[in-house]
């Protein structure tokens, strides 16, 4: 069973995944796998430069990933062209990563910003949504990146996932600094254990 961690910037995705890979389980970072990705494919990268803008793109192939981000969070277009060049490239990793691990462990999890956005609400059993208060996630990454609000705002409404169908099958973990989040991930993986 592949079940997604997911929930907007700042709202606790990676508290969870933590949790989860402490606990003996594996998650696949779709952040970092795509930087890897991103990072070791010429094409990716020239594509980008082609796309996007060749200021992010170094003659030696290195990506100014500050630049690039300037550049698609601010341009809506710019940031669905740099999503079409990059999610069916994690999707098929993600797709190997899970059937050489399958046969050995029945539950897997994704950790992912924009599920609906990348495609892989299609991909996964069930969806676990990390919820915390707008204001709570904004100081959050403030605090975590060093970045400015309006910055961070940008990036919450670079997230909205209005026009998606929700997944059939969503728990919610709340994640507002009071809540418990280990009870709710405990509870959760009882209640999917009696289902696999």
């Amino acid at each position: 069973m592949l079940i997604a961690i997911t929930g907007g910037i700042g709202a606790g995705k990676s508290v969870v995944s933590r949790i989860l890979a402490a606990m003996g389980y594996s998650v696949y970072d779709c952040d970092k796998r795509a930087r890897s990705i991103i990072d070791s494919s010429r094409d990716i990268l020239r594509q980008i430069s082609d796309n996007i803008s060749a200021s992010v793109v170094s003659d030696d192939w290195r990506l100014d990933r500050s630049a690039l981000a300037g550049i698609v969070f601010s341009d809506g277009e710019k940031l669905r062209i740099l999503n079409s060049i990059t999610h069916g490239a994690v999707r098929s990793d993600l797709a190997n990563w899970v059937r050489e691990r399958e046969c050995f462990e029945k539950l897997l999890f994704v950790e992912t910003a924009i599920l609906y956005q990348s495609g892989l609400d299609r991909m996964v059993d069930c969806v676990w949504e990390v919820t915390a208060p707008k204001d709570v996630r904004i100081m959050r990454v403030i605090s975590r990146d060093g970045a400015d609000q309006t910055s961070v705002e940008r990036r919450i409404v670079s997230q909205n996932i209005s026009g998606f169908e929700p997944h059939r099958n969503v728990r919610e973990i709340i994640n507002d600094g009071v809540t418990p989040v280990l009870v709710r991930v405990l509870g959760l993986l009882e209640e999917t254990d009696s289902v696999v």
